[in-house]
């Protein structure tokens, strides 16, 4: 009886509790996202059987010695996982939209603004019972306004860990939901004759000035704000690689099977702390609640950037183009060239669109470089 009695207490059925049940079916909602929806599947889907395995009573991913421990303090913990996609995000991005018209740089700047109003957002739902955020916390929580999940997942494991799970949850969905979420912002903000404004031709951009744009970016940052740098740095080197074309292996390793790797990694150890005394809290509904802001305001942002930028510019500006601010890339310039498709069907933005695009993944950097040199220990 004993023997069975020990048997019993060894199954999952035996040591189960409401809340891990909770959330492993959030995983299987997260996989229900990417695989039927198609949202953010790349992490959604690690992340999901993350979560699913680091609620399995008495298996023990999540703790010292299991699986998970070791990949989260491995590559989220040190931050080296954030750093190596964001080396290959940067071999994929094609700098030359921006260099073309580098005013756009301002559409990126003012798109993130939604991270600094949500900052103080974060800090105003102290007044509201049950919520507890510090200034640390409040930073980690506002960077998801710039729908750029390395740098959501890099800075949360500096300033607030403990919130990591849920912030990489609210940053991949509402990076996911931009086809949903933007276009009825950018309807409501602009004009039908604002929104059939015709861009003209950019210019060609030449190998020359592709090798020296990473550089001098990283030139400013080490001289400007190098907190940033190693988000910046690694961007910047994987950009060189791309460019320079002495090195195409490299570049196609980091753009490719580097990434690739490290993607599972990064989804499995954010996965690993979506656990139930982590994530069923009032908190984490607040988190959810100001990335939505956060994001809207930052949507919101590029576009009057973009709208007050016409004004002053002789090259008419589509402010259409200033809602690809934010840094995901490359759908939030594809919903702004749909958007301005569908006010004139002879009207392509995309490369005009990837330009504040591009500038709003080094503005979601440069701005967690600002918030953890200004509130990291």
């Amino acid at each position: 009886m004993e023997s069975l009695n020990t048997l019993w207490l060894s199954t999952g059925l035996a040591n189960f509790e409401l809340g891990q049940v909770i959330m492993m079916l959030v995983g299987c909602l997260l996989l229900f996202l990417a695989i039927a929806k198609n949202f953010e599947p790349l992490l959604l889907l690690p992340i999901g059987f993350g979560a699913i395995l680091t609620n399995i009573p008495v298996a023990g991913f999540s703790e010292v010695g299991g699986l998970l421990h070791y990949i989260y303090y491995i590559g989220i913990d040190t931050g080296v996982f954030p750093l190596l996609i964001f080396m290959g995000v940067g071999a994929m991005t094609d700098f030359s939209a921006l260099i073309a018209n580098p005013k756009v740089l301002f559409l990126g700047a003012a798109a993130q603004f939604g991270i600094f109003a949500t900052l103080f957002g974060a800090i105003a739902l102290n007044a509201i019972p049950g919520f507890e955020f510090t200034m640390q916390d409040a930073s980690a929580i506002a960077i998801i306004g710039g729908a750029d999940g390395p740098t959501a997942i890099f800075l949360a494991s500096k300033l607030a860990p403990e919130l990591l799970g849920a912030i990489a949850v609210a940053a991949y969905s509402y990076m996911a939901l931009v086809p949903i979420i933007q276009p009825p912002i950018m309807k409501a903000l602009t004009t039908p004759e604002e929104r059939k404004i015709v861009m003209g031709q950019l210019r060609p951009v030449t190998k020359v000035e592709k090798i020296v744009f990473p550089l001098a970016v990283l030139l400013m940052t080490i001289f400007f704000l190098p907190a940033a740098t190693p988000l910046v740095g690694m961007f910047c080197l994987g950009n060189l690689m791309r460019e320079c074309g002495v090195v195409d292996r490299l570049s196609s390793t980091a753009q490719n099977e580097l990434i690739n790797i490290v993607t599972i990694f990064l989804g499995l150890g954010v996965g690993s702390k979506l656990s139930a005394d982590a994530f069923l809290n009032v908190e984490t509904l607040g988190i959810l609640a100001l990335g939505a802001v956060a994001f809207s305001i930052g949507t919101a942002s590029g576009v009057l950037m973009a709208k007050l930028m016409n004004k002053y510019t002789k090259a008419p500006i589509n402010p259409l183009i200033g809602a690809a601010g934010v840094s995901a890339v490359p759908m939030a310039a594809r919903v702004a060239n749909k958007v301005g498709l569908e006010a004139n069907p002879h009207n392509f933005l995309l490369m005009h669109a990837m330009g504040p695009n591009v500038a709003g993944v080094l503005g979601s950097a440069v701005a967690a470089g600002i918030l953890l040199a200004l509130v990291g220990s």
